[in-house]
């Protein structure tokens, strides 16, 4: 995986947008424009050139990017060519929703356990896997070098559970639950709070949308 830990956070954030801007383009597609990227991600393409300048990647001016190097680099930069393992902590109905998405395999991850502290819930099979108990979090992320661990627990426990991961060596932390977690050296947490976004968007519902000047 590289590690080019010269990169600006917010430059990161766009990698896999861009990345999915790609999956967008017709299968005979050979090269793609900044400006062209710059339109499906809805960022300047002055912005685009920047950022995909970090990665070592230059575009030929009347050609643009090649598609599939494009591709590879930004997969390299987000660690996705070799493939990633993550575990889901919690298994209720968001849990469940993100054990049987099929998404996660074609970007390169690979959910490898599920882990719930409800005895009801145990040996019970969500997504092809068994659903097991904490204890075992420890073993399974030694077993598959689990990378990646989600927390879609009540936000009550979810400090707990992040402790919990990171003393399995867990260094990545995606918290879907509605609290918001304490900053640990060397961890990465992203928080996903959905009550949050809603909130977003009710704000922008009663706003008309501005006007662009000609």
């Amino acid at each position: 995986m590289k590690n080019n830990t010269s990169i600006p956070k917010a430059t990161v954030q766009r990698l896999p947008l861009y990345l999915q801007c790609l999956d967008q383009l017709d299968d005979n597609s050979v090269g793609i424009s900044s400006k062209k990227i710059a339109e499906i991600a809805k960022v300047n393409d002055a912005q685009v050139r920047r950022d995909l300048s970090y990665l070592g990647t230059l575009g030929t001016r009347g050609v643009g990017y090649d598609i599939s190097t494009l591709r590879k680099q930004l997969e390299l930069e987000l660690g996705l060519v070799d493939g990633l393992s993550a575990i889901i902590i919690g298994v209720g109905n968001l849990g469940s929703a993100l054990a049987e998405y099929g998404g996660f395999k074609e970007k390169g991850f690979k959910i490898v356990g599920l882990f719930d502290s409800d005895p009801g819930k145990l040996n019970k099979q969500v997504g092809g896997l068994e659903i097991k108990p904490l204890t075992e979090i420890n073993d399974t992320c030694k077993k598959y070098k689990v990378a990646i661990g989600i927390i879609a627990t009540p936000e009550n426990v979810a400090e707990e559970i992040a402790e919990k991961l990171i003393s399995s060596g867990i260094k990545s932390i995606l918290n879907f639950a509605p609290t918001m977690l304490k900053n640990k050296p060397g961890i990465q947490i992203r928080s996903v709070d959905l009550s949050q976004e809603l909130q977003i968007l009710s704000y922008y519902l009663d706003r008309a949308p501005l006007k662009v000047s000609k």
